[in-house]
């Protein structure tokens, strides 16, 4: 007997084909052979949107398995925040013993942590396999820990905290400042981190506020630094409700002393992000006073602090010819990363000085694909041939759609170059 199509679809990750089965009646709580629901495939393959599709057509997170468990239980013991927020439904409806189950299963995963959990399920001692991945679906990422079959992503204590605020469980913020300082990674590309810390910035109020900003105080950099990453993300979190945000002015007045005093480079690097989102005429001469900080992740930050003296097109910026000098000295730094930042603001720079041409020509061969990728893109959009030269520098590139618009910015010179050229095109 042929597989359902929406197996199929699942198992493939076809995202596309399993929301249109969806829409066109396929049922959503379909087996395969081995009788294993499609959601549960779609859980232990880490497709989370799929599982979303799934349970919004009616699927069951909270069916009783053969095994004791739920599709919504496999899902915390995955790891995926992602997953888990996908099979969430309305609180309210939740039964009292469904969340208790809950959270003592987030609970275990975050105290003994996924290896020794991994080792108790697998009865293995060998090596645990970790590797650094991207869930693309959450622009996020993890460390997928594979052993005895079994694989699990590391985000168990972001899944206990989802859990908490999903039930109306209120932690402080010196309690999750000290979850989040406690991780085996603390950085802010991680999923668990990043969880943490936009569960607080969407609290919006002035309790988070004065507890994150008494965090500047704190003799660990790392509580330091979260501190920082939580102000601005209550900040943002108001823009994105296009109001304005009640955090703005004590935000950078906070930030414009905080960076002027900071010595550790990472809680440094924040408050120049921080500084980064208002516009004052502090902001820059302060910034470049790093430009020669010995920790390339502070001089990466320098370029957000720049002064934009006018956008007459949208993205593209000029800046003054103190901030552009600044540009310039970054794309010829011994740093990789910085060249980057550096490279990316000469791309987008309206400012119509030869030099950025030839200081973007210089970053053709750089190390850093996307450094070659802002170059070439940044000559052809100062019709500037070297672009042609350099587009075939740049290599194959991954997820090319995403690259497109920028990628094709040689043909579109092409194209503007053949228009004026043309007979009976006048200048």
């Amino acid at each position: 007997m042929s597989e359902d199509p929406l197996i199929t679809a699942v198992r493939s990750g076809d995202e596309n084909a399993a929301r249109i089965l969806l829409e066109d009646g396929a049922d959503p709580d379909v087996f395969d052979e081995q009788g294993t629901p499609a959601l549960c495939l779609a859980i232990s393959a880490f497709h989370s949107t799929i599982a979303s599709y799934l349970v919004k057509g009616s699927a069951d997170p909270d069916r009783q398995l053969p095994d004791g468990t739920t599709p919504l239980l496999r899902a915390i013991d995955s790891g995926s925040i992602g997953l888990v927020s996908s099979l969430l439904g309305d609180a309210a409806l939740t039964s009292e013993a469904t969340r208790v189950e809950l959270l003592a299963r987030a609970r275990q995963w975050h105290e003994r942590g996924p290896v020794a959990m991994l080792r108790e399920r697998t009865g293995t001692s060998d090596a645990v396999e970790r590797v650094r991945i991207q869930d693309r679906e959450w622009s996020t990422e993890y460390h997928e820990l594979r052993l005895g079959g079994m694989t699990v992503r590391d985000g168990h204590t972001g899944i206990l905290t989802l859990l908490e605020k999903h039930f109306g469980l209120h932690l402080s913020v010196d309690e999750l400042a000290a979850r989040a300082c406690a991780l085996e990674y603390p950085d802010y590309d991680h999923a668990v981190w990043s969880e943490i810390v936009h569960t607080l910035a969407r609290r919006q109020d002035d309790e988070t506020w004065e507890a994150a900003a008494a965090l500047r105080d704190h003799p660990d950099p790392v509580h330091r630094r979260f501190g920082a990453e939580v102000l601005v993300c209550l900040h943002l979190e108001a823009d994105l409700t296009n109001v304005s945000s009640p955090f703005e002015q004590r935000m950078l007045e906070l930030f414009l002393d905080w960076a002027r005093q900071e010595q550790h480079p990472d809680v440094l690097a924040e408050t120049l992000v921080g500084l980064s989102h208002h516009e004052d005429p502090r902001i820059e001469p302060l910034g470049l006073s790093y430009l020669a900080h010995p920790a390339p992740r502070v001089r990466a930050r320098v370029p957000s602090t720049l002064r934009v003296v006018n956008s007459e097109r949208s993205g593209r910026q000029t800046f003054t010819s103190e901030g552009l000098n600044a540009l310039l000295a970054l794309a010829r730094d011994t740093d990789s990363s910085v060249r980057h930042v550096a490279g990316y603001g000469l791309a987008y720079s309206l400012n119509p000085e030869p030099v950025i041409g030839d200081t973007l020509a210089g970053l053709l061969d750089d190390e850093n694909q996307q450094t070659r990728i802002w170059a070439v893109y940044g000559l052809a959009e100062r019709d500037d041939p070297r672009c042609i030269e350099g587009a075939d520098r740049v290599g194959p590139v991954d997820e090319y759609e995403s690259w497109s618009w920028t990628l094709r910015a040689p043909s579109r010179y092409e194209q503007r170059r053949r228009e004026r050229e043309a007979p009976g095109t006048t200048a």
